[in-house]
């Protein structure tokens, strides 16, 4: 059996949105606000349970690659989701947070996000994580372009690498590494997510398209999880 009665971290890659929106016979768009009203329930979950953070693959660092269109629509339905939630998950006691760097994001989902984050900075309840223009290669590389700095400034000497160090510089640095990574939609990659903190994850794929996960898919997924023997490596 798993150790924990529940994972007290869940990642999920949120993935399946345009799939669902072509199977409706509507355009890419409609897949995402119907996704963004999956995210509230899950959310809500998770703050009812006792979880303690939930991370979520909003934008890769790959996604600018997608139309201008579509680019320009996931950040609208951000602003949108923002604007509409950001009180109520101010009042659960949420408290929202950012992995990767927005401060290239347009201007309105910006100053949305910054203002979430001031208002939510000291609550005491779920840590909701966005992964935001977030690549898991790219945060092994800022970690590692942040510690070489400070050996080139005499802060730190080579010597003083560890595991440690580099998790400590990395977006999620005081947030513990997920146990239950969740991948919708049947495609089973990691999709350059959190590469240094999966490591001794447990992966759950589900063929269900993110728009129709619901709280009792989330539920099966942690059920899943209990009935697994973490090793990390041992017996």
């Amino acid at each position: 059996m798993s150790e924990n009665s529940n994972p007290s971290h869940i990642a999920i890659i949120m993935d399946g949105n345009g799939r669902w929106a072509k199977k409706q016979g509507l355009p890419r768009l409609s897949g995402h606000k119907a996704g963004m009203e999956s995210l509230k329930k899950i959310v809500r979950y998770c703050g009812d349970n006792n979880i303690e953070n939930l991370t979520v693959y909003a934008f890769s660092t790959e996604n600018w690659k997608r139309s201008e269109e579509e680019v320009s629509g996931i950040f609208k339905i951000l602003v949108i989701y923002l604007d509409r939630e950001i009180k109520e998950l101010h009042r659960r006691g949420v408290r929202l947070r950012i992995l990767g760097d927005y401060s290239i994001i347009p201007a309105p989902a910006r100053e949305a996000v910054e203002n979430a984050i001031e208002l939510t900075k000291d609550n005491k309840g779920l840590s909701f994580n966005i992964a935001l223009n977030y690549g898991g290669r790219d945060d092994i590389l800022r970690a590692a372009k942040s510690i070489a700095e400070d050996v080139k400034e005499g802060k730190l000497d080579a010597s003083d690498l560890s595991e440690e160090l580099i998790s400590s510089r990395l977006y999620t640095g005081d947030i513990p590494d997920p146990e239950l990574i969740i991948r919708t939609s049947g495609e089973l990659r990691l999709s350059n997510f959190l590469l240094w903190q999966s490591a001794y994850s447990e992966f759950y794929f589900t063929d269900e398209l993110w728009p129709d996960f619901t709280e009792d898919s989330l539920k099966a997924a942690i059920n899943e999880y209990k009935t697994r023997k973490r090793n990390f490596g041992g017996r």
